[in-house]
């Protein structure tokens, strides 16, 4: 499952991996008082558009179109990242995704966006058959094996 809230909602018995995906941590919150699990500074939009989004420096803010059109650019660098939170949704573990305590409209959150990469990633990744035995995924009609969990698998008795 692949869900989405701000930082400061209440955790959940069922929010599973809770990552902080803004580019900035929040002032002011303790390490102790930390909500979520894992922080991907890299997954919120650059110091720039964020800039730009707030009509920082004086300009007018950016829309919605330009902002989830650059954001969605900037995403296209980051696909290490999005990947392997795919493959966690894709698993069936729980991943939510939390934006700042600001943001109060999810459908115009950056964390909207990312979401539909994410299940579009997992979407592709569901093509892939696991095979638990190396550890390894084989893509159908590929032919070829890559790593499961970030790993190499052992190689076959007998082979280099």
């Amino acid at each position: 499952m692949l869900r989405t809230r701000r930082w400061c909602d209440p955790v959940e018995p069922d929010d599973g991996f809770r990552v902080l995906i803004a580019r900035y941590r929040p002032r002011g919150v303790s390490q102790a008082e930390e909500t979520w699990s894992g922080f991907m500074p890299q997954l919120g939009p650059s110091k720039a558009l964020h800039a730009a989004a707030y009509g920082k420096g004086g300009a007018v803010p950016i829309d919605w179109d330009a902002y989830a059109a650059r954001y969605l650019e900037e995403m296209r660098e980051q696909s290490f990242w999005i990947h392997n939170l795919a493959t966690l949704h894709a698993r069936g573990e729980t991943v939510t995704l939390l934006c700042s305590s600001a943001c109060t409209d999810e459908a115009r959150c950056h964390r909207s966006l990312l979401r539909g990469l994410i299940e579009a990633e997992a979407a592709r990744l569901g093509e892939a058959q696991p095979d638990t035995r190396r550890g390894v995924v084989v893509r159908r009609g590929e032919g070829a094996s890559a790593p499961a969990s970030g790993t190499r698998p052992k190689p076959e008795p007998g082979r280099r």
